[in-house]
């Protein structure tokens, strides 16, 4: 009963395997009506081992490699802060150049990152020509990794004591190429996404973050920003070379004056975090300093200098869906990890989602879980639980749900 009136609500189940986390995630959602009325989120089903094979099969080196492969979108900044905490614990000084060349290796990564969940963000509401068009334009900065790297997606391209390969002015200039094109495409790109109504309507006042639930919750990243917490790693606890940037954590009052939390604002920090990088990008190549790109190139000499270092360190690193942090531990004589601890942004900001969902109706569900940029499998299926039977529904179904509401905003 509910104000003296029979409530009739339903569960929905969505989960729990979402294999791109380190623990997959479920989401309990008590739906009355079209309405939203409860969310639980329940996590620890399984576990996938890699912090197990690093402390127990693998070396440091080769731990580097498979901490690429905890996310395959933000495959840079795990290995960055596995080997963040590696130095510091083994006392390996990094040349300063290769600092520099770290920073602009991280911001290539964000803007991939921020302009792939844009892309995804557009189909969830229905704007699939959107999400092509974002995904064509992302296509620069990944020509660029490609080019750079070797690899468009994991890199291999950190190593304790600097990077294992250097920019020279060929690949310079293309990265320059590349953000004089992302300058230009910026204008079209903000309005797509901020001026069209219809996105207005499926993404403004849906979804919302108070700052103070942000707070409480310890939201990080673009999902904490958006809600006007001006926390952002590079800023308060500068790594790398970004000590030598003015870096400073972007809200949405920045371009619109005023901040409200929702999926809009979120859209609005990705947006203004892809250009802010680009300048970064500029900025680092402009003041790259000469020198070598790695301390100990010969790897057996490495590698017996990481053996015979004990301590413990912890490294956080902003990546594209925040704060990422590594604990680690050495202890002298013991070739793998002694023990290596990671909590990615995802695992914390999956909190934010019940004050974002409470009140909010089911097809909202997809635009709001998406606006987080969660790692989560596309393989996910919904057990819907009404009058003691059980429906399994599918993801396309879900789809069509928020695509049919954004149909009903347009007419």
């Amino acid at each position: 009963m509910r104000g003296g009136k029979m409530r009739h609500d339903y569960e929905i189940a969505v989960g729990p395997i979402h294999p791109a986390l380190k623990e997959p995630i479920m989401l309990r959602l008590t739906i009355e009506g079209e309405e939203i009325v409860d969310v639980d989120v329940i996590a620890s089903q399984n576990h996938r081992g890699i912090e197990w094979i690093g402390m127990n099969r693998n070396n440091p080196i080769q731990s580097l490699y498979l901490a690429e492969r905890i996310c395959g979108i933000c495959n840079f900044c795990h290995p960055s802060d596995l080997v963040m905490a590696i130095e510091e614990i083994a006392d390996i000084e990094v040349p300063e150049r290769a600092q520099y060349i770290r920073v602009i290796q991280g911001e290539l990564e964000r803007i991939h990152s921020h302009l792939l969940w844009a892309g995804v963000a557009a189909h969830e509401i229905g704007f699939d020509s959107l999400l092509h068009y974002t995904w064509m334009v992302r296509e620069k900065v990944m020509d660029v990794l490609e080019a750079v790297n070797g690899n468009r997606v994991t890199k291999a391209i950190i190593m304790y004591g600097g990077v294992r390969r250097d920019i020279d002015e060929e690949r310079a200039k293309l990265i320059r190429k590349m953000c004089s094109y992302y300058l230009e495409a910026f204008d079209k790109l903000a309005n797509l996404f901020l001026k069209d109504e219809t996105i207005k309507k499926r993404t403004r006042e849906i979804g919302i973050l108070k700052k103070e639930d942000a707070l409480k919750l310890a939201a990080a990243g673009p999902t904490a920003r958006a809600s006007g917490v001006k926390k952002d790693v590079r800023q308060d606890f500068p790594y790398f070379a970004y000590p030598d940037f003015d870096v400073h954590a972007i809200t949405p009052d920045e371009l619109l004056g005023y901040t409200v939390g929702d999926v809009y604002d979120r859209i609005v920090v990705r947006l203004l975090e892809v250009k802010q990088s680009v300048e970064i990008i500029e900025e680092a190549l402009n003041n790259m300093p000469s020198g070598d790109i790695i301390a100990e190139k010969k790897l057996v000499k490495l590698m017996a200098k990481i053996k015979s270092s004990e301590g413990e360190a912890v490294a956080r690193y902003e990546a594209p869906r925040g704060e990422d942090i590594h604990y680690v531990m050495l202890k002298k004589g013991y070739e793998p990890l002694y023990s290596w601890k990671v909590r990615a942004p995802t695992y914390i900001n999956i909190l934010s989602w019940r004050p974002m969902l409470l009140g909010y109706q089911i097809a909202d569900i997809p635009i709001i879980a998406a606006s987080i940029d969660p790692c989560l499998s596309c393989t996910n299926r919904f057990a819907v639980v009404k009058n003691g039977e059980e429906k399994i529904i599918d993801a396309d179904y879900f789809h069509r749900l928020s695509v049919q509401k954004t149909r009903r905003l347009m007419k």
